[in-house]
């Protein structure tokens, strides 16, 4: 994506708070919003992801930042594949994020930076404090997802691990809402950490971003288009 001005970053950033709904107005809102150009990311690959030619297309619309949407995606998964017999080629999940659940896109090193656990209270399992990594993302299986069974009723099997590694690796493709991210690069630059530029968090942002995630221009418009020309079934989570 290509860099941004001072100027094209407040004005966007409108545009941003409005991606995260119910975090409420931060910029002043004669700032106006932006317009996101296709020349500034990676469309292709959207287009691509949109007409999948797999025979189940589901478009989870993800908002709170919360285990229970990974799981639904966990959950639907194994009932396509096993309750209604799809082959697991043939099945294709899409995870659109905006709000406090864009945090899910992003490394361990944004979530400790920026206070992330503290920012959104999403607490640590292993400390019982905020949390200052990305407890969504890794699997217990360890990075080389090696599981100690293949067996889907077994607890242990990547059937039944809903880390963001583990759906990664059944094929759900994660995006990220752009304006999302400027917006709330904006609000921790105004509500965590004043001392810090908007602009540089944002950058820090992008740059840090899970391995296989893709960034939109704007999430509640990729849910349309994927809804509209890529026939994705819908799902609020």
């Amino acid at each position: 994506m290509k860099s941004i001005s001072r100027r094209s970053f407040v004005t966007t950033a409108a545009a941003g708070m409005a991606a995260l709904g119910s975090l409420g107005p931060v910029l002043p809102a004669a700032q106006g919003q932006a317009v996101e150009m296709a020349s500034d990311w990676d469309v292709s690959s959207f287009n691509q992801l949109a007409q999948s030619p797999a025979r189940v297309k589901q478009l989870f619309d993800v908002v709170p930042l919360k285990q229970q949407a990974l799981e639904h995606m966990q959950n639907s998964l194994n009932g396509l594949h096993f309750g209604f017999g799809i082959p697991a080629s043939q099945i294709q999940i899409v995870a659109v994020s905006r709000g406090f659940a864009t945090f899910f896109n992003f490394d361990d090193h944004i979530w400790q930076a920026y206070g992330i656990g503290a920012l959104t209270n999403v607490n640590d399992p292993q400390t019982g404090k905020p949390a200052e990594r990305n407890i969504f993302y890794p699997s217990s299986a360890g990075p080389d997802l090696k599981y100690a069974s293949n067996d889907p009723e077994n607890r242990n099997s990547i059937y039944n691990d809903s880390s963001i590694q583990a759906l990664q690796h059944r094929g759900v493709r994660f995006l990220c809402c752009h304006n999302a991210t400027f917006g709330l690069a904006h609000y921790i630059a105004e509500k965590h950490i004043p001392q810090q530029a908007p602009e540089q968090i944002y950058k820090d942002m992008v740059a840090h971003t899970l391995p296989g995630v893709m960034i939109v221009a704007a999430a509640v418009a990729a849910v349309a288009l994927l809804q509209s020309e890529g026939h994705y079934s819908y799902l609020y989570v």
